[in-house]
């Protein structure tokens, strides 16, 4: 082709575009500036004209001039009035809602459906991870705070679900043990239902996907079959488990984000963005990994907009900057809304204390009703001279400054020596060790008195442990387990010449508090938030988070660091009471639990944060990775090493054990490895000017590339990267992305070969493979549904690999 002739397509709905003329930037035909321009639209429909993936044959010479005089045609007047007519049309539809029904997509969710919700209430058992699921939807019902480093989406739509289907449970069943039998009054149907419905959908929208990627409806049927039809789907389907929404939400969201590169119409573009974010969130707040559906879409919207928008010669920069603020303000404004109000939702319900709470400041658990909130109701405020606390480390592992009657070993275990001096520690649970005194240097009396001698920031003190007595103290010394910390300890003379080191001094963390009040720059329990720091050193007192070996009783390492600022220096006042003098100690304890505080108020805002805090920090902690039976690595997930038994029957084979089909699994494994070597191949025939595809057929499988692998490989090698234990099914929402993945090539190796004999052969091939999956998933069906129980050789006869766990009980 000339320079001043060659042509390029865009891809519409269908896969195939409009003519345009690369030298001009222009449509042939029409006049960038007339006003009619601004309006024109390019309407998905009308692609269809050019649709010549289904029509091996191109269009003739003779059909392409005729195809560009009707173009041209179209700058008649006649033609300009039918446009202007046709664009008043659009705006009277707006805020009209149309519906098409696809009868292959809802004859997938029929045949889905079927398979999800037959028997949906056996095994009346707890299941695998039912166990956390159905335990948190059951708090949601009883309005108990928990905790949970994912977000709350999945645990609400399933406390909804249960109570909609029975409005009398009121969450009080136990979900203690695996196994465990659900009594008749649990909603076991209405708990199950919202991932039941979920796995239904599915294969539909990876039907719709597979369109939106240029797939034939044959080949984007197919994959919604051999989703239905795979095992590990339906497994996750059919209990009380959260992959199948995650994926679900995570689809719809890329749908939407596909469309919105195939509309010019702005308001049609900015719903579909909208939508993309708001399902994309939903993803998000199941579970975090969802996150990355998010940023697919996103990145998929964004690079449209740079290829569509940013070349155009009609539009300034300042409009183009306009387009993209408006595209991506849409997007993230909707993310932050929807984020935002399910955890609102979320903290509006859970408003009383749980079992849970102490992973929360003091603050937090303080604006609960009952646990926290109860006990330090009606104590003293303001921490004076005299004040007797338990001092919580705020930000981090939720423990107590403590102490006990034992000593710092002579020498540790590698030859280092240590203080000897009596140990201080951080313990996790409530004891009598971990009150202390706090006390002026300079004044012995430690009782409180009508005017209270208030500590405020700045100030030095003394700490001293009630039980025994004995300061606070920090010395040159190394800290036992990081040496290149200094040790706390409370003071003990050895006459050794180590002098006492006991003056710390008190730092409220924004300077003076609360800077809305008079008294702002007093210490408060609850509220303030402290660094402690040692007055001869300058270091802060550090929960370090390391664990003393077992002559500190493996509780958590306290020594002073050089690095003040950090979150592991921060201690909050959390129970308070004043020290009483021995005459009229009855009257004073009672004056001194009478006075009057308010109940501790937080705004939405800061416990949205403070939870925010929290779940980061416990998400990627590395105390998650601990052993499991059934734990995996990422690699084993390529070819079904491992599986989990989810549930096994009693006094039976019967059981249900996670496994996905085994011919799709292997075969999506190799799909995956054949589409990067053609994509490779491709790339290298083309840097050497060898064109053996045509431009349409090789965006179409960019596109199918960027999507599929681009999303598997997000969504799995993140895996790779962290430190807790992984499950087969953390690697489901990669999977669904690997199936599509290998629909896709196949439709692009059957594509390519439509002129050839090697078409029905390969035609012949695919529906054998096909055939022969649906009857592997129906040999391995008894373990997908728990029944009926397989004898002893019929499951030894499904485990095709040795490292097929399956539970076979001797006596069956």
């Amino acid at each position: 082709m000339s320079g001043a002739k060659e042509k390029i397509r865009t891809n519409g709905s269908n896969g195939a575009g409009a003519v345009i003329n690369r030298k001009q930037n222009t449509i042939p035909g029409v006049d960038r500036s007339s006003k009619v321009d601004n309006k024109l639209q390019f309407d998905p429909d009308r692609d269809k004209e050019f649709e010549t993936r289904k029509d091996p044959d191109k269009l003739s010479p003779s059909k392409e001039v005729i195809k560009q005089s009707s173009l041209k045609s179209k700058n008649s007047p006649t033609n300009i009035t039918k446009k202007n007519v046709q664009f008043a049309d659009d705006e009277e539809s707006f805020g009209q809602i149309s519906f098409k029904i696809d009868l292959i997509a809802t004859l997938l969710f029929a045949i889905a459906a079927a398979t999800r919700f037959y028997n949906l209430d056996y095994p009346r058992n707890i299941v695998f991870d039912e166990l956390h699921y159905g335990k948190y939807a059951s708090l949601y019902l009883r309005k108990i705070f928990f905790f949970d480093p994912h977000p709350p989406l999945g645990k609400q739509l399933v406390a909804a679900s249960a109570y909609l289907f029975d409005p009398s449970y009121n969450g009080t069943f136990k979900f203690d043990r695996i196994g465990t039998a659900y009594p008749s009054w649990i909603p076991v149907l209405g708990m199950r239902f919202i991932p039941a419905l979920a796995g239904s959908l599915v294969p539909s929208a990876a039907y719709i996907l597979c369109r939106q990627i240029g797939i034939s409806k044959l080949f984007a049927a197919v994959a919604g079959i051999i989703i239905i039809f795979d095992n590990a789907l339906l497994i996750q389907s059919r209990y009380i488990l959260m992959e199948m929404p995650l994926i679900l939400f995570g689809i719809s969201s890329l749908i939407f984000a596909l469309k919105s590169t195939k509309q010019l119409n702005s308001i049609k573009n900015l719903m579909f963005v909208s939508l993309s974010g708001f399902f994309g969130t939903l993803s998000m707040s199941v579970k975090y990994i969802g996150a990355f559906y998010l940023a697919l879409s996103a990145l998929i919207i964004f690079w449209r907009f740079y290829t569509r928008w940013v070349p155009r010669k009609d539009l300034s920069s300042r409009q183009i900057g306009f387009k993209l603020l408006s595209y991506f303000g849409v997007f993230y404004l909707t993310f932050f809304a929807t984020y935002v109000s399910i955890f609102y939702i979320h903290l509006s319900v859970l408003t009383n204390a749980g079992p849970h709470d102490s992973v929360m400041t003091s603050a937090f658990q303080a604006s609960l009703k009952g646990g926290l909130a109860s006990i330090i109701k009606g104590q003293p405020v303001q921490v004076a001279h005299g004040s007797q606390v338990t001092l919580r480390h705020s930000l981090g592992r939720a423990c107590w400054l403590h102490s006990h009657a034992h000593n710092y070993p002579i020498k540790y275990d590698d030859g280092r020596g240590s203080s000897h001096q009596q140990q201080v520690t951080c313990y996790s649970f409530k004891d009598v060790n971990n009150w202390w005194v706090i006390k002026r240097p300079e004044i012995d009396n430690i009782a409180v008195n009508e005017t209270k001698d208030v500590i405020k920031h700045g100030e030095e003190i003394h700490l001293v442990h009630g039980m025994s007595g004995r300061l606070l103290n920090s010395h040159d010394v190394a800290a036992p387990v990081t040496p290149q910390n200094q040790e706390v300890s409370c003071y003990i003379d050895h006459n050794v010449s180590m002098v006492a080191e006991p003056l710390w001094r008190v730092e409220i963390i924004g300077g003076c508090g609360d800077p809305e009040k008079s008294t702002g720059c007093e210490w408060h329990a609850v509220r303030s938030m402290v660094r402690l720091i040692h007055v001869s050193t300058g270091q802060a007192m550090r929960m370090t988070g390391k664990q003393l070996p077992k002559w500190g009783f493996h509780q958590h390492e306290v020594a002073s660091d050089r690095v003040v600022v950090q979150d592991d220096t921060v201690w909050n006042v959390e129970e308070h009471r004043y020290t009483k003098s021995e005459k009229d100690r009855e009257k004073e304890l009672l004056q001194a639990e009478m006075i009057p505080t308010k109940p501790t108020v937080l705004t939405f805002w800061a416990k949205f944060m403070e939870l925010q805090w929290k779940m980061l920090l416990n998400s990627g902690s590395a105390t998650q990775s601990e052993s499991h039976t059934y734990a995996s690595f990422p690699s084993e997930w390529l070819f079904l090493s491992r599986g989990i038994a989810y549930w096994v029957g009693a006094g039976n084979n019967s059981q249900i054990h996670l496994l996905g089909n085994p011919v799709i699994w292997f075969s999506a494994s190799f799909g995956l490895a054949l589409h990067a070597s053609l994509v490779v191949f491709y790339l290298l025939r083309r840097r050497r000017l060898c064109f053996d595809i045509d431009e349409e057929t090789w965006s179409t499988l960019v596109l199918q590339s960027s999507v599929c692998l681009g999303g598997y490989l997000l969504t799995y090698v993140y895996h790779f990267c962290v430190d807790r234990t992984l499950f087969l099914h953390h690697y489901l929402p990669s999977y669904v992305f690997k199936l599509v993945l290998f629909v896709g090539t196949m439709y692009h190796i059957h594509f390519i070969t439509r002129n050839s004999i090697a078409r029905y052969l390969i035609s012949f091939t695919l529906i054998s493979w096909l055939v022969t999956a649906i009857y592997v998933f129906t040999k391995f069906v008894p373990t997908s549904y728990g029944q009926p129980a397989l004898s002893r050789s019929e499951l030894e006869s499904l485990k095709w690999m040795n490292s097929w766990d399956f539970i076979i009980q001797t006596h069956s």
